[in-house]
């Protein structure tokens, strides 16, 4: 041995460097892989090597290996790969709109994503582009991302900002939309969070934090029941005798109404009645319901009364002007004269009422019956599609609930209830609030526990209506969604910060199972894991 360094052959130098280049072809699951760059064997240059004589070859186009789908919550529904670097947000990008009606999507999302909004001047290299255009459902969307570019397009504005959601997604913590197509559309058309901040009080600023959080998951409605025997909670011109020192002002709720429209969210109100109505009754104690004997029942109108209609119209017409969204809640469930044994016997007025209005065989579910639907007569006057409670709906003789009136149904544990399909059997469309999966009840009473969003990963779908088992398939069409609901029957059992966090996997649990209710493709764990990593 001499000492002197072995020369490697040059034809094996270049192989080697060629095994180096391939090794550093990385493909990382989840967002397109790096480019693999193959380079000739005999005479080419690396980018960036120093040249110090003669020209170079002519650098490669670089090859992508097929894109992978976005990881997102929830899922699309459809991804087509193709070969590209995808796309990533950059200083020079910009986000453009082909139409001044998308100025809100635009401008959040150039926000959001810290590039320039450059409204309607034309798409350039690198831009993001959303268009309104097709027919179909509204809520639809294509986002294709193509030589470095990224179009959104959809039927209608809603469709349009959910695809604003997935790229929003898609580029989380410095990630890369990948080369391709999206198809995407929900299953259902409602997918609501119900929150009761009659018994419990939660701030405007709350309230907005939860409707941002919706949006980005393509949620679109947001429930206020804010009328209960605890609590008034927004402020009345017409009866400002029955608001609680805390609650919401009308410049606060139109400030969380506007903001839920800029997301596409409608606000669903809820005055429920005739019963839970304890805080009105407090300002007004001789419209509380009596028995024969003269014993009261909480939260509960004396409905043979005229003034009891009155003051309660009073206020539909009253907040149809504050909220403005197609949607009303009527409520009208747990009426606790219809939960004693004997109705008749106990509350003599009503049966008196109920037949002077509706004839000699009439009842007390009858009157109650014929109180629903004068409200839903209110709120239709201001265009309202009604809902309301599956209790509400009683099997009376001589009047029958309105046609047009959808089922909230969210328990089947009340005296007399009928099932799911008792309802989908006479044609009514059905809103889903299952109390054994999608209920937060604060404080766990009576069987309540805190769900964890797992179960309605792994075993709701929007047929399961009613405890754990799905109505027949041939129903699926009258089943417009679902809604998570947090009730406040023990307010102070959380904070409003102790409930965000608690409902936070279920929110995403059941927005997945509203977009698309086939098995998920992700394990809970896998599912939670992405959660996290989304923020």
């Amino acid at each position: 041995m001499t000492g002197q360094r072995r020369r490697v052959p040059e034809r094996e130098t270049h192989a080697r460097r060629n095994r180096l280049l391939l090794a550093a072809g990385v493909v990382t699951a989840g967002a397109v892989a790096a480019a693999v760059v193959f380079w000739p064997s005999g005479g080419g240059t690396p980018p960036g090597a120093k040249v110090t004589g003669g020209t170079p070859a002519a650098t490669p186009s670089p090859t992508y290996p097929l894109s992978q789908a976005p990881r997102t919550i929830p899922a699309v529904r459809e991804f087509t790969p193709a070969h590209g670097p995808g796309w990533r947000p950059a200083s020079g990008k910009r986000v453009v709109v082909d139409d001044a009606s998308l100025a809100d999507e635009g401008q959040l999302l150039a926000g959001e994503l810290g590039t320039a909004y450059g409204g309607q001047t034309g798409a350039r290299a690198g831009d993001v582009e959303l268009h309104v255009s097709g027919s179909g459902d509204q809520e639809s969307y294509v986002l294709t991302v193509q030589n470095g570019k990224v179009l959104i397009t959809g039927p209608g504005e809603a469709g349009v900002f959910y695809g604003t959601r997935t790229l929003k997604q898609e580029v989380h913590g410095g990630g890369t939309a990948p080369e391709g197509v999206v198809h995407d559309t929900p299953a259902k058309p409602r997918r609501g969070l119900m929150l009761d901040i009659a018994r419990k009080y939660y701030t405007a600023s709350w309230i907005e934090d939860r409707i941002k959080e919706l949006g980005d998951l393509k949620y679109n409605e947001i429930g206020l029941h804010f009328s209960d025997d605890q609590g008034f909670r927004i402020e009345s011109s017409s009866h400002p005798e029955i608001v609680s020192a805390q609650h919401l002002s009308k410049a606060e709720v139109k400030t969380i109404v506007d903001l839920a429209a800029s997301r596409h969210i409608a606000v669903v109100p809820e005055i429920d009645s005739p019963g839970h109505l304890g805080a009105v009754i407090a300002a007004h104690p001789d419209l509380q319901l009596r028995n024969a004997r003269g014993v009261t029942f909480q939260g509960s109108l004396d409905i043979s009364k005229p003034a009891a209609a009155e003051i309660v119209d009073d206020l539909l017409n009253e907040y149809a002007d504050v909220f403005p969204a197609p949607f009303w809640h009527l409520g009208g469930d747990e009426y606790l004269a219809l939960t004693v044994a004997n109705p008749t016997a106990s509350f003599p007025q009503l049966v008196a009422a109920a037949r002077a209005k509706y004839g000699p065989q009439a009842g007390v579910a009858d009157l109650a019956t014929g109180w629903l639907n004068d409200r839903a007569n209110v709120m239709r006057a201001h265009g309202r599609t009604v809902r309301a409670w599956n209790d509400g709906f009683y099997q009376a003789s001589a009047v029958s609930p309105a046609k047009d009136l959808q089922v909230a149904y969210w328990t089947g544990k009340e005296a007399g209830a009928r099932p799911p399909t008792s309802y989908l059997s006479a044609g009514r469309q059905l809103i889903v609030y299952n109390d054994d999966l999608l209920y937060y009840v604060l404080g766990q009473p009576q069987t309540f526990v805190y769900p964890t969003g797992q179960r309605i990963y792994e075993q709701w779908t929007p047929r399961v209506v009613r405890g754990t088992t799905a109505v027949p398939v041939q129903y699926d069409g009258q089943i417009l969604g679902g809604v998570f609901a947090v009730w406040g029957d023990r307010p102070n059992a959380q904070t409003q910060d102790q409930v965000a966090a608690g409902i936070r996997m279920p929110l995403r649990a059941t927005i997945q199972k509203l977009w698309d209710p086939r098995t998920p493709t992700l394990s809970w764990a896998q599912f939670h894991q992405l959660a996290d990593r989304l923020g």
